[in-house]
C-alpha cells in the first residue's frame, strides 16, 4: 500500500511537535541543575552556621549531661565528712596498752588487741581544743613534736598560721630560763606526744601555761587544759589533726592563705571515702560469718576456748 504524503501543514507541525518535546526536555534537566546547586548552597550555609554559632546536636548534648552529672558524683565523693576522715586517717585506733586515765575514752578492742577510741570524744574534744587555740596569738603560741610522724604536718601548720613550731629537738629550757639568749614566754603549748615532748611539757607545767595535749591509749598526763585522745603514732593521723588544726585558725584568724589538700598534710594519697564504705561492709560481712559459724560449733559442742584477757598496764609509754 503506497505510503500516504503529508502535506506542508501536517510536516510543520510535527516539526513543531518535535521541537516543543526537546524544549521540555533540555528545560527539566535546567530546573533539576538549578535545584541541585540551591540544595548545595543551602548545606554550605548550615555548616558555617554549625561552625560559627557551636549548635550542639542532640546526641552531644545528652553526652555532656552526662559528664557533667559524672563529675558532680566524683566532687560529692572527694569531700569526706570528718567521721570519713577520721576512719581513713585512722585517727580511732589506739595502742594494745590502756592506761587508767585513757580508759574512758575506749570504745572497744580489737581482734588483734589494739584499742578503739571513740570517734564521737575524739569529734567533742578536737573542737574544744580548737576553741582554745583560736583564743591566742600566733606569737603566744608554740607546738612541740618530737616525733617524725608529725613533722611535716606540723611544718605546714607552722607555715599557714605563723606559730612557732619545735620538731626534732626542743630547747631545753628555751621557755623557762630568762638568761638565755632565745628566751620567750608563749602562752599555750601544743605537745604531740606527752611522753617524747615530756621536757616541753614539764616547762609549760612549771609556768603554768595553757596545754593542749594529744594522748593516744598508753599515755599519761598530769596536767592539760585541752586533750584529744588519737593516734599520736601515725602520719595520717597527725596530718588530719593539724589540718584541721590550721583550716579554723585561718578562718577565725582571717589568714587569706590557700590551704592545702589533707593529703599534703599526711604526705601519702589516701583511700577515698567510698573505698572505705566498702571495706567496712566487707569487714561486717566477714564479722557477722564468723559469728555464724561460732554458734554452729557452740551448737554441737566444739565451741572455741576464749582468749583469755590481756592484763591491762597500769602505765605505759
Amino acid at each position: 500500500m503506497p505510503r500516504k504524503k503529508l502535506t506542508e501543514e501536517e510536516k510543520a507541525a510535527k516539526k513543531a511537535e518535535k521541537e516543543a518535546k526537546k524544549n521540555v526536555k533540555e528545560k527539566s534537566k535546567e530546573e533539576i541543575e538549578e535545584a541541585k546547586k540551591k540544595i548545595e548552597e543551602r548545606r554550605k550555609e548550615l555548616e558555617k552556621k554549625i561552625k560559627s554559632e557551636k549548635v550542639v546536636l542532640p546526641k552531644e548534648e545528652e553526652k555532656e549531661i552526662k559528664e557533667e552529672e559524672i563529675k558532680e558524683e566524683i566532687k560529692e565523693q572527694k569531700v569526706p565528712t570528718q567521721l570519713e576522715n577520721f576512719v581513713r586517717c585512722g585517727i580511732h585506733l589506739g595502742t594494745k596498752i590502756i592506761t587508767p586515765m585513757m580508759r574512758q575514752f575506749v570504745y572497744r578492742r580489737r581482734a588483734d588487741g589494739l584499742a578503739v577510741l571513740n570517734t564521737n570524744l575524739i569529734e567533742k574534744k578536737l573542737n574544744d581544743a580548737i576553741k582554745l587555740l583560736v583564743e591566742f596569738k600566733p606569737e603566744e603560741t608554740i607546738v612541740v613534736c618530737k616525733r617524725d610522724a608529725g613533722w611535716k604536718a606540723v611544718k605546714l601548720f607552722s607555715e599557714l598560721t605563723g606559730i612557732r613550731a619545735f620538731t626534732k629537738k626542743y630547747p631545753a629550757g628555751i621557755i623557762t630560763n630568762i638568761k638565755l639568749p632565745n628566751f620567750f614566754e608563749p602562752e599555750l603549748v601544743i605537745v604531740v606526744d606527752p611522753w617524747l615532748d615530756k621536757n616541753a611539757l614539764n616547762d609549760a607545767i612549771k609556768i603554768n601555761k595553757r596545754i593542749i595535749a594529744l594522748c593516744d591509749t598508753n599515755n599519761i598526763v598530769q596536767k592539760y587544759d585541752a586533750l584529744i585522745p588519737a593516734n599520736n603514732k601515725s602520719n595520717k593521723s597527725l596530718g588530719l589533726i593539724f589540718w584541721t588544726f590550721a583550716k579554723e585558725y585561718m578562718k577565725a584568724k582571717g589568714i587569706n592563705k590557700k590551704l592545702p589538700d589533707l593529703e599534703e598534710f599526711v604526705g601519702e594519697r589516701l583511700e577515698p571515702a567510698v573505698v572505705i564504705k566498702a571495706l567496712k561492709k566487707k569487714e561486717e560481712e566477714v564479722k557477722e560469718g564468723k559469728e555464724r559459724i561460732d554458734a554452729l560449733m557452740a551448737d554441737k559442742g566444739e565451741k572455741k576456748q576464749e582468749k583469755k584477757p590481756e592484763v591491762e598496764a597500769v602505765y605505759g609509754v
